[in-house]
């Protein structure tokens, strides 16, 4: 057996595995984890997450920004001065304006609100990889079930098959004593429809078969007209340990999403605070600007030159909003703690009940097994006995019908018991196949 990766780092297996026409629950696996959508949009999110990751991001890396423009107009000049040889009268004077320069701003200090906001985005990134291993987990506990189910419906059909043979038999028998005259037509027809009924839930039961296989084909994100075949048995594994499983709650990945969930809630609160706190940039960089007139007394202004400087800005009123929002992102954080300890309920709860159900159909299995040993005997026996004629019609279908439903029983009873170990494993975040 093999435990189940706890991160998804890549698969270069294919659905090319059903070209074989058999597919194990190692390949079915294998094609789900590389085909299933619902991991490729959780590995997305995990990119985008990792993307975010990012001082830069965070506010804590200097900005640059460069401006340029460019001004061509015509005006009308009118200056006149206390030495009136100087004035200035001139219609349709062309003018142009040249600015350009390069800023570079800085933050020095806001609340530490840059430190908390990169501390969230790390938070942020944990919790996606958390979310994705979740979703594997989940996409391998339906693949594993699903392909299960596959299993017990075939189990199904073998047993029906076995009937079918057994009612040939009994077909054959009760002709042959037609033809010697020890037997008439109303057994004969009887024996007929019963064949004929198993024959029909044959077919019914290879369409419930088609419909499982196509759901187990969606699960792996493949096309439904991939055909397969499985041949696999229901295995069970019989030594699960309950205490095991409850202290391993706490390292299922939907459980440390709750927890991320709450970290990244409380550094929204250090973020919302350090609003309410002054915020100190520094800033620099290099002007240019020169003005051109055909007319008037200032025919050329030009200025270039490096600057310096720091800015401060102190948030004095605001109508309360910084304050209303931390205490609503206070209560945010108490949400994300409630939603915690629900999903730690859930899961205490869902684990006692697999495992109850577990435990006790281990104890139906060990009875049922004994009981299809025995109805197959019976059958065999009966079957025996009506060759002899020592045993009627009616003796032969009951232990048919005994036989199917105790082949039923059996398998129903394995599936159950696969479906809470599945449950069990994925609550402790031990999938093994």
């Amino acid at each position: 057996m093999k435990k189940i990766p706890f991160v998804l780092l890549g698969l270069s297996i294919t659905a090319s595995a059903l070209a074989q026409q058999k597919l194990t629950l190692q390949e079915a696996i294998n094609i789900a984890l590389k085909s299933s959508y619902d991991i490729q949009l959780a590995k997305s999110n995990v990119d985008i997450n990792t993307i975010n990751n990012h001082i830069g991001i965070a506010g804590g890396l200097p900005t640059v920004s460069g401006t340029l423009s460019d001004n061509e107009q015509v005006s009308n000049i009118n200056q006149k001065y206390s030495d009136a040889s100087r004035n200035a009268q001139q219609t349709g004077v062309a003018s142009n304006t040249v600015a350009a320069g390069v800023t570079g701003s800085m933050v020095l200090y806001n609340g530490y609100r840059i430190v908390a906001t990169k501390n969230r985005l790390e938070q942020l990134q944990q919790q996606s990889v958390s979310q994705l291993n979740a979703q594997i987990q989940s996409t391998l506990a339906s693949v594993m079930t699903k392909y299960y189910d596959v299993v017990r419906q075939q189990s199904y059909l073998k047993t029906i098959d076995q009937s079918i043979e057994v009612s040939k038999q009994r077909l054959s028998i009760l002709q042959t004593r037609k033809d010697v005259g020890l037997s008439n037509n109303a057994d004969v027809y009887q024996a007929q429809l019963d064949l004929n009924a198993l024959v029909q839930q044959q077919q019914a039961q290879q369409l419930v078969i088609d419909i499982a296989k196509t759901d187990l084909l969606n699960l792996m994100s493949l096309r439904t007209n991939n055909s397969f075949e499985i041949s696999d048995t229901i295995i069970v594994n019989n030594n699960i340990n309950l205490d095991a499983i409850k202290s391993a709650i706490k390292t299922n990945p939907a459980v440390l999403a709750a927890e991320q969930q709450i970290q990244i809630n409380s550094l929204i609160e250090k973020e919302t605070a350090a609003q309410r706190y002054p915020s100190v940039r520094a800033n620099t960089g290099f002007n240019f600007s020169t003005n051109k007139t055909a007319g008037g007394f200032t025919l050329l202004n030009q200025s270039y030159g490096p600057f310096i400087g720091v800015s401060v800005a102190v948030p004095i009123y605001n109508g309360s909003v910084f304050k209303r929002q931390q205490k609503i992102a206070e209560v945010n954080t108490k949400i994300a703690e409630t939603q915690r300890d629900m999903l730690l309920r859930d899961f205490e709860s869902n684990t006692m009940r697999s495992y109850q159900s577990y435990t006790n159909t281990l104890q139906q299995l060990k009875t049922e097994a004994n009981n299809y040993q025995l109805s197959l005997k019976l059958l065999d026996l009966v079957l025996q006995r009506f060759q002899l004629g020592q045993a009627t019609i009616i003796d032969v279908k009951q232990a048919q019908q005994s036989f199917e439903n105790e082949g039923y029983r059996l398998v129903n009873l394995s599936y159950a018991a696969k479906a809470a170990e599945i449950s069990l494993q994925q609550i402790a975040n031990q999938l093994t196949f």
